[in-house]
């Protein structure tokens, strides 16, 4: 009370409620914190309360085994989950029971019939660049091609010993670098881009080098130019991008569509439409091949999608986080990780500012060879790799959070211990610290009640960063492995699990944005205490 009554304290809460960021951020912390502490009562999968045959039951204070609900129950805890829809529950409206708003815990594993899949399966047909090529001689005769009457728009039969220079406009570019080639003379590769009628196609000529006679045949290489070609007739129609436009046709149990395919289910034939209907049947059962079938004049590679559960799983009713690899609620993870990040924090910096002040009085009190021998050894034990001892220690002791806090603690001081050290030193010869020796007051209480208070500011300015860095560590030694054990609920894990599924967007979204807003209210405090503290409270940069 004496703190909040001294004027200087007094002035500097006015300055720092002044800055309204962060005068916002510290509450929204506090908040955040305080919500975080009764986690259970907001994320959890055991009940608040269970009223049951007239009695009152709390879970969450006391333990109750199965036994004590079903007559033929067991000893250990039960599933509330499936409890709740026993018949002493479902049947009797006398019994129920309370759940938290989100009643989902960090350690549970989703059950599968409890997430709504769509039952419908997706027949994607993908067009694929149709692409051919063609074998002439040095006078233009076609002796062989493979897919090729596309482009030449002729039968497959009449381009045998037909010649090539009838069905293209061929430049002259492209001339040359042929006769360049039927005459035994280096080129390099080469691509020409031809149009014939609506249809737009690249040439390809690959890389020659000259051999011991000039080559009896060349072979040009054709390839449809997507997003510019066109023919009459053809279903498939091309994107703004260039890239060639996907059908869809999705089909319910009863293999009716429910997002029908025109004109393109119509051009299949009967065989064809059967065999599709039976692998989209198989498809609701198991996972089934891709398909290549041929359409009019265009081929596709022919998928069939369903929404099956596998984890990770996406955002869905229930779960709006998502679902991590291990069947967890992420939502509920996030939020035991906010209480255990904030924890780890204010322990750690509570911890190092403690050793760091103590250590940095004494020997910026003492000085002499008190202060040369204890900079010493801490320059040696700075040098100590912080990450092979944690490793080592783990190995032996195992991982736990009081292991972590307390090497972190161990390494983490020093730089605190630098700052009170100087001033320290700084205030030891001031008038009132030699009154105070003159008058024969303990050094105890020269150091923690004359200089101690005077030291401080420069720590209490630094402790919203420190617990900022606290956070950040413990998320980076969780996600290289070497952190809290698993499956303590931690933003770190849930990053280092979005790298294994890098398709899961939500394992990086929600725990990086989580981590993002602490740290930057932490950081908008910080600034605020800063400034609280500053006593040049109007500078200018001129």
């Amino acid at each position: 009370m004496g703190i909040i009554r001294n004027p200087v304290a007094k002035k500097r809460l006015k300055r720092f409620a002044e800055n309204r960021r962060a005068w916002y951020s510290l509450w929204i912390l506090a908040i955040l914190f305080v919500a975080s502490l009764g986690a259970e009562l907001l994320c959890n999968n055991i009940p608040l309360y269970i009223r049951f045959e007239g009695k009152s039951y709390v879970p969450l204070v006391r333990y109750y085994p199965e036994s004590a609900f079903l007559e033929d129950g067991r000893d250990t805890r039960p599933n509330y989950k499936r409890l709740r829809n026993e018949p002493v529950f479902s049947e009797n409206t006398a019994n129920f029971m309370i759940f938290p708003p989100h009643p989902h815990g960090p350690y549970e594993t989703v059950r599968a019939d409890t997430i709504e899949l769509d039952e419908e399966v997706t027949v994607r047909f993908m067009p694929l660049i149709r692409v051919g090529t063609v074998d002439v001689t040095p006078d233009w005769t076609v002796v062989r091609s493979e897919f090729f009457s596309f482009f030449a728009d002729a039968n497959p039969d009449a381009l045998q010993g037909a010649d090539l220079s009838e069905f293209f406009d061929f430049p002259d570019d492209l001339k040359q670098n042929i006769a360049a080639r039927f005459g035994n003379r280096p080129a390099p590769r080469a691509e020409f881009r031809l149009s014939r009628g609506p249809m737009v196609f690249d040439v390809f000529l690959y890389h020659y080098v000259p051999r011991d006679k000039p080559p009896d045949t060349l072979r040009l290489v054709f390839r449809e130019v997507p997003g510019e070609s066109g023919t009459p007739g053809d279903h498939t129609q091309t994107a703004e991008n260039g890239r060639l436009e996907t059908k869809e046709a999705v089909f319910d149990q009863d293999l009716h569509q429910t997002v029908p395919l025109p004109g393109l289910w119509g051009d299949l034939d009967d065989e064809d439409r059967r065999m599709l209907e039976s692998l989209v049947l198989e498809r609701f059962a198991n996972p089934v091949d891709d398909q290549r079938m041929v359409v009019g004049e265009r081929q596709y590679n022919v998928s069939f999608l369903k929404d099956d559960l596998r984890f990770p799983y996406p955002p869905v009713k229930g779960h709006p986080l998502g679902i991590d690899s291990a069947g967890r609620d992420v939502l509920s993870r996030v939020v035991y990780g906010l209480r255990i990040s904030l924890l780890f924090g204010f322990l750690l910096v509570g911890f190092t500012m403690m050793i760091g002040i103590v250590g940095g009085a004494l020997q910026g009190y003492y000085g002499g060879k008190t202060d040369i021998t204890a900079q010493r050894m801490i320059e040696i034990w700075s040098a100590l790799p912080f990450l092979y001892v944690m490793i080592l220690m783990g190995s032996i002791y195992g991982r736990s959070f009081t292991l972590l806090l307390i090497i972190y603690g161990l390494f983490n001081w020093i730089g605190i211990s630098y700052y009170i050290r100087a001033e320290f030193l700084n205030l030891r010869r001031r008038p009132f610290v030699e009154a105070a020796r003159c008058m024969g007051i303990p050094t105890r209480k020269i150091i923690f009640r004359h200089i101690m208070p005077n030291a401080l500011v420069p720590v209490i300015t630094f402790f919203p960063f420190l617990l900022v860095g606290a956070i950040g560590a413990l998320a980076a030694l969780d996600y290289l492995g070497f952190g809290l054990p698993p499956p303590t609920p931690s933003w770190g894990e849930l990053i280092f699990q979005a790298q294994q599924y890098r398709w899961a967007w939500w394992l990086i979204l929600y725990p990086a944005l989580a981590l993002f807003t602490v740290m930057l209210l932490g950081v908008f405090i910080g600034e605020g205490v800063r400034n609280a503290y500053d006593p040049r409270r109007y500078t200018r940069l001129e």
